[in-house]
Protein backbone atom coordinates (compact mmCIF):
# COMPACT_ATOMS: atom_id res chain seq x y z
CA UNK A 1 0.00 0.00 0.00
CA UNK A 2 1.35 3.19 -0.93
CA UNK A 3 1.23 5.88 2.34
CA UNK A 4 0.48 9.72 1.22
CA UNK A 5 1.88 11.18 3.61
CA UNK A 6 3.80 15.37 4.01
CA UNK A 7 5.67 16.91 6.44
CA UNK A 8 4.56 19.23 9.55
CA UNK A 9 6.97 20.59 11.59
CA UNK A 10 7.97 18.46 14.72
CA UNK A 11 5.99 20.62 17.67
CA UNK A 12 2.65 21.10 15.33
CA UNK A 13 -0.46 19.08 16.79
CA UNK A 14 -2.51 17.42 14.11
CA UNK A 15 -5.36 18.37 15.65
CA UNK A 16 -4.67 22.49 15.57
CA UNK A 17 -3.23 21.83 12.16
CA UNK A 18 -6.15 20.34 10.43
CA UNK A 19 -9.28 20.17 12.76
CA UNK A 20 -11.94 17.39 12.70
CA UNK A 21 -13.51 18.52 9.50
CA UNK A 22 -10.20 16.44 7.63
CA UNK A 23 -11.19 12.98 9.08
CA UNK A 24 -10.27 10.18 6.36
CA UNK A 25 -10.85 12.75 3.61
CA UNK A 26 -8.74 11.32 0.22
CA UNK A 27 -5.35 12.50 -0.06
CA UNK A 28 -5.45 14.70 -2.90
CA UNK A 29 -8.51 16.52 -1.10
CA UNK A 30 -6.64 17.36 2.30
CA UNK A 31 -3.84 18.85 0.28
CA UNK A 32 -6.33 21.20 -1.83
CA UNK A 33 -7.44 22.09 1.99
CA UNK A 34 -4.57 22.23 4.13
CA UNK A 35 -2.07 23.69 2.04
CA UNK A 36 0.95 22.72 -0.14
CA UNK A 37 2.01 19.68 1.40
CA UNK A 38 1.48 19.93 4.88
CA UNK A 39 -1.06 16.83 5.97
CA UNK A 40 -2.26 13.47 4.79
CA UNK A 41 -5.01 10.58 5.85
CA UNK A 42 -4.68 6.64 5.74
CA UNK A 43 -5.88 5.85 2.25
CA UNK A 44 -9.58 5.41 1.36
CA UNK A 45 -10.40 1.55 0.68
CA UNK A 46 -13.37 0.64 -1.68
CA UNK A 47 -16.70 0.80 -0.91
CA UNK A 48 -17.31 -2.56 0.45
CA UNK A 49 -19.20 -5.25 -1.93
CA UNK A 50 -22.49 -6.91 -1.14
CA UNK A 51 -20.80 -9.71 0.05
CA UNK A 52 -17.67 -8.65 1.54
CA UNK A 53 -15.29 -10.11 4.01
CA UNK A 54 -13.52 -13.35 4.54
CA UNK A 55 -13.72 -16.59 3.07
CA UNK A 56 -15.69 -18.51 6.27
CA UNK A 57 -14.72 -20.61 8.05
CA UNK A 58 -12.52 -18.56 10.23
CA UNK A 59 -9.69 -21.16 11.89
CA UNK A 60 -6.28 -21.66 13.48
CA UNK A 61 -3.47 -21.28 10.70
CA UNK A 62 -1.69 -24.96 11.16
CA UNK A 63 1.46 -24.29 12.99
CA UNK A 64 0.99 -20.53 12.50
CA UNK A 65 -0.26 -17.94 15.55
CA UNK A 66 -2.80 -16.05 13.72
CA UNK A 67 -6.00 -17.04 12.29
CA UNK A 68 -7.30 -17.70 8.73
CA UNK A 69 -10.01 -17.86 6.21
CA UNK A 70 -10.87 -20.46 4.03
CA UNK A 71 -8.69 -19.56 1.68
CA UNK A 72 -5.57 -19.67 3.99
CA UNK A 73 -5.57 -15.67 3.69
CA UNK A 74 -4.75 -13.78 7.15
CA UNK A 75 -7.71 -13.10 9.45
CA UNK A 76 -7.54 -10.25 11.86
CA UNK A 77 -10.52 -10.28 14.12
CA UNK A 78 -11.84 -7.07 14.47
CA UNK A 79 -14.67 -7.47 16.67
CA UNK A 80 -17.06 -5.70 18.31
CA UNK A 81 -19.27 -7.03 21.79
CA UNK A 82 -22.81 -7.32 20.76
CA UNK A 83 -23.63 -10.12 23.81
CA UNK A 84 -27.59 -9.42 23.84
CA UNK A 85 -27.86 -9.02 20.05
CA UNK A 86 -30.24 -12.16 19.38
CA UNK A 87 -32.65 -11.68 22.40
CA UNK A 88 -32.79 -7.94 22.45
CA UNK A 89 -33.42 -6.58 19.47
CA UNK A 90 -35.86 -7.39 16.32
CA UNK A 91 -34.89 -7.89 12.93
CA UNK A 92 -34.56 -4.31 11.64
CA UNK A 93 -32.39 -3.03 14.93
CA UNK A 94 -30.15 -6.05 14.25
CA UNK A 95 -29.53 -5.23 10.66
CA UNK A 96 -28.94 -1.44 11.37
CA UNK A 97 -27.03 -2.45 13.59
CA UNK A 98 -24.77 -5.28 11.64
CA UNK A 99 -24.94 -2.46 8.66
CA UNK A 100 -23.31 -0.02 10.89
CA UNK A 101 -20.52 -2.25 12.19
CA UNK A 102 -19.48 -3.38 8.50
CA UNK A 103 -19.32 -0.07 7.51
CA UNK A 104 -16.94 1.03 10.60
CA UNK A 105 -14.70 -1.99 9.58
CA UNK A 106 -15.52 -4.59 12.25
CA UNK A 107 -15.81 -7.96 10.57
CA UNK A 108 -16.84 -10.14 13.80
CA UNK A 109 -19.64 -9.93 16.53
CA UNK A 110 -19.61 -11.23 20.32
CA UNK A 111 -22.90 -12.71 20.78
CA UNK A 112 -25.09 -14.99 23.61
CA UNK A 113 -27.32 -17.08 21.90
CA UNK A 114 -28.65 -17.68 25.35
CA UNK A 115 -29.79 -14.19 27.80
CA UNK A 116 -30.61 -14.62 31.01
CA UNK A 117 -30.58 -11.35 32.46
CA UNK A 118 -29.23 -8.71 30.21
CA UNK A 119 -32.52 -8.40 27.68
CA UNK A 120 -36.26 -6.89 28.59
CA UNK A 121 -37.81 -10.13 28.51
CA UNK A 122 -35.17 -12.74 29.54
CA UNK A 123 -34.76 -15.18 28.61
CA UNK A 124 -37.17 -14.71 26.11
CA UNK A 125 -36.43 -12.72 23.31
CA UNK A 126 -37.55 -9.17 22.33
CA UNK A 127 -40.99 -11.21 20.99
CA UNK A 128 -42.12 -13.03 23.44
CA UNK A 129 -40.29 -16.17 22.23
CA UNK A 130 -38.31 -18.13 25.01
CA UNK A 131 -35.43 -20.53 24.01
CA UNK A 132 -37.28 -23.31 25.57
CA UNK A 133 -40.93 -25.23 25.42
CA UNK A 134 -40.25 -26.23 29.26
CA UNK A 135 -38.16 -23.45 31.10
CA UNK A 136 -34.63 -24.32 31.74
CA UNK A 137 -34.90 -27.58 30.21
CA UNK A 138 -32.46 -27.73 27.57
CA UNK A 139 -34.15 -30.94 25.59
CA UNK A 140 -37.37 -28.84 24.67
CA UNK A 141 -35.77 -25.97 22.56
CA UNK A 142 -38.35 -23.52 20.97
CA UNK A 143 -37.97 -23.00 17.38
CA UNK A 144 -39.91 -20.02 17.10
CA UNK A 145 -36.64 -18.54 19.67
CA UNK A 146 -34.37 -20.01 17.44
CA UNK A 147 -36.14 -18.91 13.82
CA UNK A 148 -34.86 -15.11 14.88
CA UNK A 149 -31.89 -16.42 16.14
CA UNK A 150 -31.11 -17.80 12.55
CA UNK A 151 -32.12 -15.22 10.37
CA UNK A 152 -29.58 -12.66 12.39
CA UNK A 153 -26.85 -15.03 12.05
CA UNK A 154 -27.69 -15.59 8.29
CA UNK A 155 -27.98 -11.57 7.87
CA UNK A 156 -24.47 -11.63 9.54
CA UNK A 157 -23.13 -14.45 7.55
CA UNK A 158 -24.29 -12.32 3.98
CA UNK A 159 -22.34 -9.60 5.31
CA UNK A 160 -19.79 -11.09 5.95
CA UNK A 161 -19.12 -10.91 9.91
CA UNK A 162 -17.96 -13.69 11.90
CA UNK A 163 -20.16 -14.06 15.05
CA UNK A 164 -18.28 -15.50 17.93
CA UNK A 165 -21.48 -17.27 19.41
CA UNK A 166 -21.97 -18.32 23.26
CA UNK A 167 -24.46 -21.36 23.73
CA UNK A 168 -25.17 -21.40 26.64
CA UNK A 169 -23.16 -18.00 28.80
CA UNK A 170 -22.48 -19.29 31.89
CA UNK A 171 -21.88 -15.52 34.42
CA UNK A 172 -19.66 -14.37 36.53
CA UNK A 173 -19.22 -17.16 39.14
CA UNK A 174 -22.14 -19.00 38.31
CA UNK A 175 -24.50 -16.14 39.24
CA UNK A 176 -27.67 -14.86 37.89
CA UNK A 177 -26.12 -12.69 34.95
CA UNK A 178 -25.70 -17.07 33.05
CA UNK A 179 -27.21 -20.39 32.98
CA UNK A 180 -24.50 -22.37 34.70
CA UNK A 181 -26.93 -23.32 37.42
CA UNK A 182 -28.81 -24.34 35.22
CA UNK A 183 -26.87 -26.20 32.69
CA UNK A 184 -26.02 -28.54 36.23
CA UNK A 185 -29.59 -28.58 36.82
CA UNK A 186 -30.02 -30.28 33.56
CA UNK A 187 -26.91 -32.81 33.64
CA UNK A 188 -24.52 -33.57 30.51
CA UNK A 189 -26.61 -35.81 28.48
CA UNK A 190 -29.38 -33.03 28.47
CA UNK A 191 -26.13 -30.33 27.39
CA UNK A 192 -25.19 -33.10 24.59
CA UNK A 193 -28.86 -33.09 23.12
CA UNK A 194 -28.77 -29.37 23.05
CA UNK A 195 -25.55 -29.66 21.14
CA UNK A 196 -27.31 -31.84 18.85
CA UNK A 197 -29.48 -29.37 18.04
CA UNK A 198 -27.23 -26.55 17.19
CA UNK A 199 -25.26 -28.69 15.48
CA UNK A 200 -28.11 -29.99 13.39
CA UNK A 201 -28.93 -26.36 13.20
CA UNK A 202 -26.12 -24.34 12.53
CA UNK A 203 -23.97 -26.84 11.08
CA UNK A 204 -24.82 -24.66 7.58
CA UNK A 205 -23.59 -21.74 8.83
CA UNK A 206 -19.75 -21.46 8.47
CA UNK A 207 -19.53 -18.00 10.13
CA UNK A 208 -19.44 -19.12 13.45
CA UNK A 209 -16.82 -19.99 16.35
CA UNK A 210 -18.73 -21.67 19.05
CA UNK A 211 -17.51 -19.51 22.90
CA UNK A 212 -17.85 -21.70 25.46
CA UNK A 213 -17.83 -20.74 29.23
CA UNK A 214 -18.49 -17.01 29.74
CA UNK A 215 -16.84 -14.90 32.70
CA UNK A 216 -16.70 -18.22 33.94
CA UNK A 217 -13.90 -21.61 34.34
CA UNK A 218 -16.78 -24.17 35.38
CA UNK A 219 -15.80 -26.68 37.68
CA UNK A 220 -18.04 -29.24 36.19
CA UNK A 221 -16.17 -28.99 32.64
CA UNK A 222 -18.30 -31.98 31.37
CA UNK A 223 -21.65 -29.95 30.85
CA UNK A 224 -19.49 -27.99 28.10
CA UNK A 225 -17.83 -30.75 26.75
CA UNK A 226 -20.85 -33.09 25.92
CA UNK A 227 -22.62 -30.14 24.63
CA UNK A 228 -19.28 -29.52 22.36
CA UNK A 229 -19.53 -33.16 21.65
CA UNK A 230 -23.41 -33.00 20.25
CA UNK A 231 -22.37 -30.05 18.39
CA UNK A 232 -19.11 -32.04 16.71
CA UNK A 233 -21.75 -34.61 15.99
CA UNK A 234 -23.34 -32.60 13.22
CA UNK A 235 -21.22 -30.35 12.57
CA UNK A 236 -17.71 -31.65 11.31
CA UNK A 237 -16.14 -28.51 10.63
CA UNK A 238 -17.24 -26.65 14.05
CA UNK A 239 -14.75 -24.74 15.76
CA UNK A 240 -14.55 -23.71 19.06
CA UNK A 241 -12.71 -21.35 21.68
CA UNK A 242 -13.94 -20.09 25.53
CA UNK A 243 -14.39 -16.92 27.40
CA UNK A 244 -12.78 -17.44 30.78
CA UNK A 245 -12.87 -15.92 34.39
CA UNK A 246 -11.67 -12.33 34.39
CA UNK A 247 -7.96 -12.98 34.35
CA UNK A 248 -8.14 -15.92 32.46
CA UNK A 249 -7.25 -17.30 29.19
CA UNK A 250 -8.72 -19.84 27.88
CA UNK A 251 -5.62 -22.60 27.77
CA UNK A 252 -5.37 -21.84 31.21
CA UNK A 253 -9.18 -23.91 32.37
CA UNK A 254 -9.22 -25.64 28.86
CA UNK A 255 -5.72 -27.06 28.03
CA UNK A 256 -6.52 -30.49 27.80
CA UNK A 257 -9.45 -30.10 25.90
CA UNK A 258 -8.80 -31.32 22.30
CA UNK A 259 -11.76 -28.87 20.76
CA UNK A 260 -9.80 -25.56 21.78
CA UNK A 261 -8.45 -24.75 18.76
CA UNK A 262 -8.31 -20.77 19.61
CA UNK A 263 -7.06 -19.19 22.77
CA UNK A 264 -8.35 -16.48 24.29
CA UNK A 265 -7.02 -13.31 26.58
CA UNK A 266 -9.50 -11.52 28.98
CA UNK A 267 -8.18 -8.69 31.30
CA UNK A 268 -8.68 -5.58 32.85
CA UNK A 269 -5.14 -5.20 33.52
CA UNK A 270 -2.51 -4.71 31.04
CA UNK A 271 -3.51 -5.89 27.95
CA UNK A 272 0.68 -6.29 26.78
CA UNK A 273 1.77 -8.47 29.45
CA UNK A 274 -1.19 -10.54 29.53
CA UNK A 275 -1.01 -11.38 26.04
CA UNK A 276 2.57 -11.52 26.02
CA UNK A 277 2.33 -14.14 28.41
CA UNK A 278 0.01 -16.11 25.58
CA UNK A 279 2.31 -15.37 22.85
CA UNK A 280 5.26 -17.18 24.44
CA UNK A 281 3.40 -20.27 25.23
CA UNK A 282 5.42 -23.38 23.84
CA UNK A 283 2.04 -24.13 21.75
CA UNK A 284 1.42 -21.74 18.76
CA UNK A 285 -2.33 -21.39 19.34
CA UNK A 286 -3.62 -18.29 17.58
CA UNK A 287 -5.05 -16.17 20.07
CA UNK A 288 -7.14 -12.65 20.43
CA UNK A 289 -8.09 -10.23 23.24
CA UNK A 290 -11.94 -11.30 23.73
CA UNK A 291 -12.79 -8.92 26.55
CA UNK A 292 -11.03 -5.99 27.95
CA UNK A 293 -12.54 -2.62 29.34
CA UNK A 294 -15.62 -1.35 27.80
CA UNK A 295 -16.28 2.07 26.78
CA UNK A 296 -18.50 3.86 29.34
CA UNK A 297 -17.87 1.70 31.80
CA UNK A 298 -15.25 2.31 34.49
CA UNK A 299 -14.85 5.69 33.66
CA UNK A 300 -13.09 4.12 30.42
CA UNK A 301 -12.10 6.52 27.70
CA UNK A 302 -11.35 6.05 23.72
CA UNK A 303 -7.48 6.53 24.84
CA UNK A 304 -7.84 3.00 26.73
CA UNK A 305 -9.70 1.48 24.09
CA UNK A 306 -6.72 2.40 21.75
CA UNK A 307 -3.98 0.96 23.63
CA UNK A 308 -6.05 -2.12 24.48
CA UNK A 309 -6.40 -2.47 21.10
CA UNK A 310 -3.05 -1.96 19.87
CA UNK A 311 -1.47 -3.51 22.82
CA UNK A 312 -2.92 -6.90 21.63
CA UNK A 313 -2.05 -6.64 17.89
CA UNK A 314 1.94 -6.03 18.93
CA UNK A 315 1.90 -8.41 21.67
CA UNK A 316 0.87 -11.16 19.45
CA UNK A 317 -3.08 -11.37 19.08
CA UNK A 318 -4.72 -12.17 15.99
CA UNK A 319 -7.74 -9.78 16.72
CA UNK A 320 -9.54 -8.12 19.31
CA UNK A 321 -12.99 -7.43 20.69
CA UNK A 322 -14.31 -4.22 21.41
CA UNK A 323 -16.77 -3.06 23.54
CA UNK A 324 -19.39 0.12 24.43
CA UNK A 325 -21.95 0.59 27.26
CA UNK A 326 -24.97 0.96 25.53
CA UNK A 327 -23.94 -0.89 22.98
CA UNK A 328 -23.72 -4.42 24.14
CA UNK A 329 -27.01 -4.97 25.98
CA UNK A 330 -28.31 -2.55 22.91
CA UNK A 331 -30.71 -0.47 26.15
CA UNK A 332 -31.55 -3.79 28.00
CA UNK A 333 -30.74 -4.44 31.73
CA UNK A 334 -26.81 -3.59 31.92
CA UNK A 335 -24.56 -2.91 34.87
CA UNK A 336 -23.76 0.82 34.32
CA UNK A 337 -25.99 4.12 33.84
CA UNK A 338 -26.28 5.14 30.40
CA UNK A 339 -26.27 8.28 28.87
CA UNK A 340 -27.31 7.93 25.25
CA UNK A 341 -29.48 5.11 23.52
CA UNK A 342 -27.22 2.45 21.77
CA UNK A 343 -28.22 4.09 18.61
CA UNK A 344 -26.56 7.22 19.79
CA UNK A 345 -23.37 4.93 20.71
CA UNK A 346 -22.99 3.63 17.42
CA UNK A 347 -20.59 6.65 16.47
CA UNK A 348 -18.34 6.74 19.87
CA UNK A 349 -15.14 7.69 20.20
CA UNK A 350 -13.78 4.39 20.63
CA UNK A 351 -15.90 3.56 17.58
CA UNK A 352 -14.18 5.98 15.57
CA UNK A 353 -10.76 5.08 16.47
CA UNK A 354 -12.02 1.35 15.78
CA UNK A 355 -12.14 2.74 12.50
CA UNK A 356 -8.78 3.43 12.25
CA UNK A 357 -7.22 0.63 13.80
CA UNK A 358 -9.44 -0.95 10.63
CA UNK A 359 -7.49 1.03 7.96
CA UNK A 360 -3.68 0.69 9.91
CA UNK A 361 -4.40 -3.32 10.00
CA UNK A 362 -5.19 -3.39 6.23
CA UNK A 363 -2.42 -1.02 5.51
CA UNK A 364 0.33 -3.41 6.54
CA UNK A 365 1.37 -7.27 7.05
CA UNK A 366 0.05 -7.45 10.24
CA UNK A 367 0.70 -11.50 10.64
CA UNK A 368 4.58 -10.73 10.03
CA UNK A 369 4.72 -9.27 12.97
CA UNK A 370 6.59 -10.92 16.21
CA UNK A 371 6.75 -8.60 19.56
CA UNK A 372 9.69 -6.10 20.61
CA UNK A 373 9.42 -7.93 24.18
CA UNK A 374 12.70 -6.34 24.73
CA UNK A 375 12.18 -2.95 23.71
CA UNK A 376 14.73 -2.89 21.06
CA UNK A 377 13.07 -0.63 18.60
CA UNK A 378 13.31 2.70 20.89
CA UNK A 379 14.25 3.65 24.07
CA UNK A 380 11.16 4.33 27.11
CA UNK A 381 8.97 3.17 29.37
CA UNK A 382 8.00 -0.03 29.24
CA UNK A 383 4.33 0.87 30.47
CA UNK A 384 4.05 3.70 27.23
CA UNK A 385 5.48 1.85 24.79
CA UNK A 386 4.49 -0.91 22.82
CA UNK A 387 6.04 -2.24 19.84
CA UNK A 388 6.81 -5.28 17.28
CA UNK A 389 9.00 -5.74 14.01
CA UNK A 390 8.04 -7.88 10.56
CA UNK A 391 9.89 -11.04 10.75
CA UNK A 392 11.31 -9.63 7.12
CA UNK A 393 12.64 -6.63 8.60
CA UNK A 394 10.84 -5.14 6.36
CA UNK A 395 8.14 -2.58 8.70
CA UNK A 396 8.09 -1.79 12.63
CA UNK A 397 5.08 -0.44 14.26
CA UNK A 398 4.93 1.44 17.69
CA UNK A 399 1.74 2.39 19.84
CA UNK A 400 3.26 5.17 22.54
CA UNK A 401 0.64 6.07 25.53
CA UNK A 402 2.19 9.17 26.18
CA UNK A 403 3.77 11.73 23.89
CA UNK A 404 7.48 11.21 24.49
CA UNK A 405 10.81 11.95 22.60
CA UNK A 406 11.90 8.56 21.33
CA UNK A 407 15.61 7.33 20.46
CA UNK A 408 15.22 4.25 17.76
CA UNK A 409 17.36 2.15 17.00
CA UNK A 410 17.17 1.10 13.19
CA UNK A 411 19.36 -1.38 12.96
CA UNK A 412 16.98 -4.27 13.04
CA UNK A 413 15.32 -3.27 9.99
CA UNK A 414 16.50 -4.43 6.35
CA UNK A 415 19.30 -2.16 5.48
CA UNK A 416 18.55 0.64 4.46
CA UNK A 417 16.72 4.36 4.23
CA UNK A 418 14.00 3.80 6.78
CA UNK A 419 10.81 5.99 6.75
CA UNK A 420 9.35 6.96 9.81
CA UNK A 421 5.46 8.47 9.82
CA UNK A 422 3.53 9.47 13.27
CA UNK A 423 -0.25 7.96 12.68
CA UNK A 424 -2.88 9.86 14.90
CA UNK A 425 -4.66 6.89 16.23
CA UNK A 426 -7.85 9.31 16.29
CA UNK A 427 -8.46 10.11 13.01
CA UNK A 428 -5.88 8.48 10.59
CA UNK A 429 -4.03 11.76 9.72
CA UNK A 430 -0.12 10.50 8.68
CA UNK A 431 2.53 12.54 9.29
CA UNK A 432 6.15 11.88 7.69
CA UNK A 433 8.09 11.94 11.37
CA UNK A 434 10.79 15.25 10.90
CA UNK A 435 14.34 14.16 9.46
CA UNK A 436 12.63 10.84 7.53
CA UNK A 437 13.29 8.91 5.66
CA UNK A 438 16.72 8.19 8.29
CA UNK A 439 20.00 7.15 7.03
CA UNK A 440 21.30 6.86 10.43
CA UNK A 441 20.66 4.04 12.44
CA UNK A 442 19.89 5.45 15.77
CA UNK A 443 17.64 8.69 14.95
CA UNK A 444 15.25 10.55 17.70
CA UNK A 445 12.00 11.35 16.74
CA UNK A 446 9.16 13.16 18.76
CA UNK A 447 5.67 12.83 18.43
CA UNK A 448 3.61 15.85 16.89
CA UNK A 449 1.67 17.21 19.99
CA UNK A 450 -1.45 16.19 20.74
CA UNK A 451 -3.19 14.62 18.42
CA UNK A 452 -6.87 15.28 16.84
CA UNK A 453 -8.85 14.11 20.06
CA UNK A 454 -6.30 16.42 22.51
CA UNK A 455 -4.56 12.82 23.53
CA UNK A 456 -1.14 12.06 23.61
CA UNK A 457 -1.39 8.90 22.09
CA UNK A 458 0.12 7.84 18.57
CA UNK A 459 1.22 5.47 15.79
CA UNK A 460 4.50 5.32 14.66
CA UNK A 461 5.12 3.14 11.39
CA UNK A 462 8.76 2.18 10.17
CA UNK A 463 9.24 1.21 6.85
CA UNK A 464 12.31 -0.10 5.01
CA UNK A 465 13.09 1.00 1.74
CA UNK A 466 15.58 -1.68 1.06
CA UNK A 467 17.84 0.65 -0.64
CA UNK A 468 21.73 0.32 -0.15
CA UNK A 469 23.14 4.35 1.47
CA UNK A 470 26.37 2.66 2.27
Amino acid sequence: MVWNTCRVSAGMSAGVAVGTAFLFLPPAMVSAIAGPCEIATLPQEKPAPDHPGPAFPVEAGPGLRHLVDAEGKPFFLHGDAAWSLIAQLNDDDAATYLEDRRARGFNAVLVNLLEHRFSSLAPANIHGDAPFLIPVNYTTPNASYFAHADRVLKRACDMGILVLLAPSYQGNGAGPEGWYREMAQNGAEAMRSYGRYLGRRYGGLDNIIWVHGGDYNPPDKNLVNAMVEGIDEYDLNAVHTAHGSPGSPALGHWADESWLTINTVYTYDSVRNAALAEFERTEAMPFFLIEGLYENEYDTKAIRIRAQAYQALLAGASGHVFGNNPIWHFDGPGLFPVEQTWKEALASPGAQSMEVLHKVIAGIEWWKLEPDVSHRLADANASELSGALANDGSFALLYLATSQRLQLDLSHLADGLVEARWIDPTNGLVIEADGSPFEGRRPTVTPPGSNNSGDSDWLLLLTSRGEDVR
